[in-house]
């Protein structure tokens, strides 16, 4: 877990920087899952002190000139000040006892084994920040991958990804690994994915020749949520069957609680879809996303006895999220799940022959 940083309890002191303590700040306020615009105004601080040399930050903070910085306000200013001064922000220090402790009772040991999360968004389809943003995050937490999963083409309200996007979004991707190998990743490796919309009819919403050049795929239903039971069991179960299909995403689609308000689950043959998964070696994902607890715990224990595979992911769509699959880990360690049946407990290599094979 990333704990605080640089923060001594006898003297408040705070040796991590402005930098650092903007981006906890916004951690923080994204792990707390508090308001959007709340967040974007301390990681826009950041990145509008991040190029300026720091003996210029520090003379700006000297002399009250912070807000002159593009970027920078009333309230990322303070924190500024006090962290080029040396002292723990007023604002960093509430949100640790706020925000920055254990989010669960439980799970903490399989937490620890997991290696990586497959589930996660950028600003290229409906998440909050940069790709860059997101890998840094997952490094800092100790992940030794991430997969990258925006949307498909077919659901335009999370801006998904047409072909022509994706292709370019790949192209980025490569480039970030190649950045942190350069500058000492850690052997952390951003990997290319996506969250493919599962179609009416039980096709995936993007080219076949493009999910044949990614590292792993989610297959989600979006739409229809309400369709006919046996309906929605032939979807399901031809999405799976589908050779590109990896992981069966948040499957039944419900909200328990949060700001979009509450949904009740899909309908479907339960047992049918998870013996295709459990046939074509395909993992069902435990959702760690605190508004969603999919699958219900009844068909978490279904898929268990069922023989599935399972991911544990965040479905993050902000770096503070990343921290979420403790949730998962929890209900996971609360059914009796085998580590081993939890594909991103494995090391990527492994991974990614499972995904590929």
């Amino acid at each position: 877990m990333w704990e605080a940083v640089g923060v001594s309890q006898e003297a408040q002191r705070y040796d991590g920087g402005p930098v650092a303590a903007l981006r906890r700040i916004a951690f923080l306020l994204e792990r707390g899952r508090e308001d959007t615009y709340k967040v974007k105004a301390y990681r826009n601080a950041a990145a509008a002190i991040l190029p300026l040399p720091p003996d210029q930050v520090a003379a700006a903070a000297a002399d009250g000139t912070l807000t002159d910085l593009p970027g920078v306000g009333a309230s990322t200013a303070k924190v500024i000040a006090a962290a080029v001064r040396g002292r723990l922000p007023d604002r960093l220090a509430a949100l640790e006892r706020e925000h920055g402790g254990p989010l669960t009772a439980g799970g903490g040991q399989l937490r620890a084994a997991l290696r990586g999360d497959l589930h996660s968004h950028s600003d290229w389809s409906d998440g909050g920040s940069p790709i860059e943003e997101m890998a840094f995050t997952a490094m800092e937490l100790g992940h030794e991958y991430l997969v990258l999963t925006d949307h498909s083409p077919r659901l335009t309200v999370a801006h998904g990804l047409s072909p022509e996007r994706l292709r370019r979004q790949l192209g980025v991707v490569e480039a970030v690994n190649e950045h942190l190998s350069s500058v000492g990743g850690g052997g952390f490796t951003l990997l290319k994915g996506i969250e493919v919309d599962i179609l009416d009819d039980g096709s995936l919403d993007q080219d076949d020749d493009l999910l044949a050049r990614l590292d792993v795929r989610v297959a989600s239903v979006h739409s229809k949520l309400k369709m006919d039971a046996a309906d929605m069991t032939r979807r399901m179960v031809a999405a799976i069957r589908n050779p590109r299909t990896n992981v069966l995403g948040h499957c039944t689609g419900r909200l328990v609680t949060g700001n979009r308000g509450t949904r009740p689950g899909s309908q479907f043959d339960a047992r049918a879809v998870f013996e295709a998964c459990a046939e074509h070696d395909v993992a069902v994902e435990i959702n760690s996303r605190p508004e969603r607890r999919d699958p219900p715990t009844r068909l978490l224990e279904l898929a268990r006895d069922t023989g599935c595979l399972f991911s544990i992911d965040s479905d993050a769509h902000a770096p503070g999220q990343l921290d979420f699959p403790v949730y998962g880990c929890e209900r996971a360690e609360a059914a009796g799940i085998d580590p081993d049946r939890i594909v991103n407990t494995w090391p990527r290599e492994r991974l990614l022959t499972w995904a590929n094979g």
